[in-house]
């Protein structure tokens, strides 16, 4: 069954590329009902368009330094339940750990989707399309290396203990979205070595094991934590 088509307001400020995601998602069904190209017409665009998901680049005009993550902090503080993908080159650690602990944000516990993708690890258009349609309807959707990143951040500030490589693999995958099952079938490894991997994560981050979205958000949530 096709997803149903999406009201999307697009913020990036290369025309070129503006264009280019606009077709694609034209091609998926959905419809740009909004695309500008700086942090102050994206903010204009969602309050006047009221989209299902918002999409924007990082950088981009006024000051050409984190204005579009900034810009959707900014909404999500005045509308929670709007889902966000943020698309991007690189991984902007201080906006980004706002925008996806828990509780910073909103002003209550939002059920709204969130995402983060590095545009260079988009390999094909359909993974794409398929994040956006997960994120509008209340997934969380990050990019491993952007939570990997994070998370080698905060341990050079803190010197605390680093995951092994096989459980930076799990925990990339547990902010994606996947169960232990789904975990299993990625890495091809037993239940017991899953459980094992994802205890051993939760064990050295303080946290409690929980499932879907609010693992992904406890991750965020420690990462966030000063």
């Amino acid at each position: 069954m096709p997803a149903p088509s999406l009201r999307i307001v697009l913020a990036e400020d290369s025309a070129l590329v503006r264009e280019g995601i606009a077709e694609l998602l034209h091609r998926f069904g959905h419809r740009v009902v909004g695309a500008v190209g700086d942090a102050d017409s994206l903010i204009t665009a969602v309050r006047e368009c009221s989209p299902d998901i918002v999409i924007t680049d990082v950088r981009m005009p006024p000051g050409h330094g984190d204005d579009g993550l900034r810009a959707t902090v900014q909404l999500r503080r005045h509308d929670p339940d709007l889902p966000v993908l943020v698309l991007s080159q690189y991984v902007a650690n201080a906006y980004a750990t706002e925008l996806f602990t828990p509780g910073r944000v909103p002003h209550r516990q939002s059920r709204a989707g969130l995402g983060y993708l590095l545009k260079d690890r988009i390999g094909e258009i359909g993974d794409f399309a398929r994040a956006v349609e997960r994120v509008a309807a209340g997934a969380m959707v990050i990019d491993p290396q952007v939570v990997q990143h994070l998370l080698l951040e905060r341990d050079r500030r803190h010197r605390s203990q680093l995951l092994s490589a096989r459980e930076q693999e799990v925990l990339g995958l547990m902010a994606q979205g996947y169960s232990n099952a789904m975990v299993r079938e990625a890495l091809h490894i037993s239940d017991g070595a899953v459980a094992k991997h994802v205890g051993n994560i939760f064990a050295k981050l303080g946290l409690s094991p929980e499932d879907g979205n609010r693992r992904v958000l406890a991750v965020l949530a420690y990462l966030g934590d000063e």
